[in-house]
């Protein structure tokens, strides 16, 4: 299925089921947000990484408009509801100031595997722990998927955008998987390193190398 879209691209990648909270300030997207508030019709978020609007983006759907200041900006909330695929950007659109995109929606092949995901949220939260942080999840373990965790497993945006390109869950379980392979021995490696910088200057308490 392909379709007409507005688009607003963000440095940042959204995920199906996240919500994500906006300050909207740009007269473009003043304008986009009223349209699409008054025609109860989604908008898409193409990533933007490295100055370049990426063809994959995510289908937001406006919740909440929270405030609306004097001078027109706006806190809105929104969530996520679809990955696209972006075939044409229509910068320039009749009377408005934002742009559009006509898109595809890939297919997700949605089948999990629990298994996987148990190692994965372990792994999460033994680099929170590292980190000295919490984080709830909002829902049991048995119901989360790698989008609901993927923003809190310590990828780049680069690394977050490919997540998003992948249309298998069980693909992007296991990118998540090997991420954090990687990612864990190099925070057990920087926990050594900060208790060494710790004990710089203290007296030491080590036994002496016996000869035979």
């Amino acid at each position: 299925m392909t379709n007409f879209i507005p688009i607003f691209p963000l440095g940042l990648v959204i995920y199906p089921g996240e919500h994500l909270n906006l300050h909207i300030f740009e007269p473009r997207y003043k304008q986009l947000i009223k349209d699409c508030q008054a025609s109860g019709k989604p908008f898409g978020i193409p990533a933007v990484i490295k100055d370049k609007v990426q063809e994959m983006g995510t289908l937001v759907q406006i919740k909440e408009i929270s405030k609306e200041y004097d001078d027109g900006k706006m806190d809105i909330k929104t969530e996520g509801e679809a990955v696209f695929k972006i075939l044409e950007v229509v910068k320039a659109l009749p009377d408005k100031l934002y742009s559009g995109a006509i898109v595809t929606y890939p297919v997700d092949q949605r089948k999990r595997s629990a298994a996987k995901m148990k190692i994965i949220l372990q792994g999460i939260r033994t680099l929170h722990e590292r980190l000295g942080v919490t984080k709830d999840f909002g829902k049991p373990d048995a119901e989360l998927v790698s989008f609901d965790v993927a923003h809190h497993a310590g990828l780049s945006l680069e690394d977050e955008f490919h997540l998003l390109e992948l249309s298998q869950e069980l693909q992007r379980e296991e990118f998540l998987k090997r991420h954090l392979t990687k990612v864990l021995p190099i925070m057990e490696h920087m926990d050594l390193l900060k208790g060494k910088i710790q004990m710089n200057g203290h007296f030491k308490n080590l036994e002496g190398f016996k000869f035979n």
